[in-house]
Order: C-alpha cells, then structure tokens, then sequence
C-alpha cells in the first residue's frame, strides 16, 4: 500500500514539473528578443530574491545573467538510494557556464529547492566552491539537513554572501 501511495505521490510530482510554467527572465539592456534567459517558473522566486541580494550586498551580477541560456528542473541528474546529484552547473565546451539545472528531486519540498537554488547560484554568481563536506550550512558539499538550514535561513544567507569570494574580493580581503 506505501508503494502505491509513493508511485501515485511521483506520479503527481513528475506531472507537476513537466506542467510547470517556463518562466523567461528578462535581462535588462538586451537587444535581441532571443537573448533571454529561460528560467523554470518554480525556480524564478528563488533568482529573483537571489539577484535582490545581490544588489544589496552590491554584487554585480548582470554579466554572468547574461551568460547564461537556461535555469530549469531536469530528470537527468543521477540519483540513488544513498543520495545523488540535487543541482548542477552545466559548462560548454569552452568551460564557461551555460546551464544550472536542478534534479526534479528538489520539487520534494520548496525549502529543498531553496537551498539547493541559493547553493548553485551561490557557486556560479557568488565564486563558491564546497565550503566543507557536511556542516548544515548553504554552500556544504553534503547537506544531512536541509531543515535545520532553512530554521536559521536569515543568518545563512547573511553568511552566504558576507563570506563569498565575490562580496571579500569587493571589500579588497581577497586579492583578485
């Protein structure tokens, strides 16, 4: 009886993503009506809180939006019992990044999909590598409780940008 439940609960999950309304975030100053990016419409409340900071913490992110030609919930990303891939950055040939894409698993809990979006844009916008391999905060490498990241959100996302290479490189901490 659980299975069926499980089965039917996936079920509805995965026909949820697949009706999700694409989302196209409009970057300012383009040109051409093919130059905007396309975001997965469960995903662009997250980018767009994740720019607001930006600019509040006066991280200039626009050149990297530019950059890049999609933001979307995929099924690729390996999963297994003991865990798997929640987000990725997607590089082309050139290295550069042209993707950040996010396994359907996130859609499991909105405050799944919200560390894991502040966790990838963190990597891409902000210059993060993994900060440990599991400590329960944003940019961890590993993350045992997501729950226990989002009860102290404010204080995480303070620390997320305050410590970032980005914000410290603008503060002259860091060398460029």
């Amino acid at each position: 009886m659980k299975r069926a439940y499980l089965t039917l609960f996936l079920t509805f999950v995965w026909l949820f993503v697949l009706n999700a309304q694409n989302a196209t975030y409009e970057l300012p100053e383009r040109i051409s009506s093919s130059d905007v990016l396309k975001t997965d419409g469960l995903i662009q409340p997250h980018l767009d809180d994740f720019m607001r900071l930006c600019k509040a913490y006066d991280i200039n992110c626009t050149e990297k939006l530019f950059k890049l030609k999609e933001i979307a919930i995929v099924d690729s990303l390996k999963m297994t019992a003991k865990g798997g891939t929640l987000g990725m950055l997607v590089r082309n040939d050139n290295h550069d990044v042209e993707k950040i894409i996010f396994s359907w698993m996130t859609l499991l809990d909105k405050e799944i999909l919200k560390v894991v979006a502040f966790h990838e844009f963190g990597h891409y916008f902000l210059g993060y590598k993994h900060t440990c391999k599991d400590c329960n905060i944003i940019m961890a490498e590993v993350n045992t409780s997501y729950f226990d990241i989002v009860r102290d959100w404010d204080y995480q996302v303070e620390q997320l940008f305050l410590n970032s290479p980005e914000y410290l490189k603008k503060q002259s901490l860091i060398p460029n």
